[in-house]
């Protein structure tokens, strides 16, 4: 089980670039019966929002922001290999993210939980042009876009591409999800951008997404929005 003490002796081993000490962390979290979404659920993500709390806050070094990241993305890589996929349910993600490794690292969490639900996922990363997102979804026409961790820097990219998405395609049935990051520190911020569903992190999104499925902003709703934020 991952308590309390173990996210604190996680926490100082990432941030300190401990490589061998961080992994031994995880493998005695696995030895005492925590799955691999335990890891992401109970013990990456939330290390991972303390770090990028104390980063904002200027209470983090920006070397100990990249040790913590870096290893972080390393761990969550041999992690996803543990994930057993469920049966496939039939719907098809696209996942984006900010543009820093950080924003990376969370969508690639959110990717992971997704594909341990059945999903098929296709993660993007960061910078993707919006008009390579939306050939991507005219190709592929997922379920869903999901768009996850961004920084402020990011909402009028995002704001476009619902918009465009919302004015071009009127028709199509995808949701549009948003998660973490920006999206968490600022209340409503998600349902005033035009976002069908949003949580605070890749567990509340999963199960928006399953729970969920039927749900999409109203018509007017969106024709509010893009002329607000005209």
């Amino acid at each position: 089980m991952c308590t309390d003490a173990l996210r604190e002796r996680f926490f100082d081993v990432l941030v300190s670039g401990d490589r061998v000490e961080a992994r031994q962390v995880v493998l005695r979290a696995l030895e005492t019966g925590d799955s691999a979404i335990d890891l992401i659920t109970e013990l990456y993500w939330p290390t991972y929002e303390r770090v990028e709390k104390l980063y904002r806050a200027d209470h983090l070094s920006k070397l100990g922001h990249h040790y913590a990241t870096r290893l972080l993305r390393v761990l969550a890589d041999q992690t996803a290999g543990l994930i057993s996929p469920a049966a496939s349910n039939g719907r098809t993600v696209i996942v984006t993210c900010g543009p820093r490794d950080s924003d990376d690292l969370a969508g690639q969490l959110a990717t992971d939980m997704l594909v341990s639900q059945g999903f098929t996922v296709h993660f993007g990363g960061g910078g993707i042009p919006n008009d390579e997102l939306l050939a991507e979804v005219k190709l592929r026409d997922p379920a869903a876009l999901v768009m996850f961790s961004s920084g402020a820097n990011d909402l009028p990219f995002i704001r476009e591409l619902i918009d465009t998405v919302h004015d071009t395609d009127p028709e199509r049935d995808m949701q549009i999800a948003v998660g973490g990051g920006v999206f968490n520190r600022a209340e409503g911020l998600a349902a005033e951008i035009g976002a069908d569903l949003w949580g605070d992190d890749p567990l509340e999104v999963v199960q928006a997404l399953i729970e969920e499925a039927d749900v999409r902003a109203e018509p007017r709703q969106r024709r509010r929005r893009r002329k607000t934020a005209a």
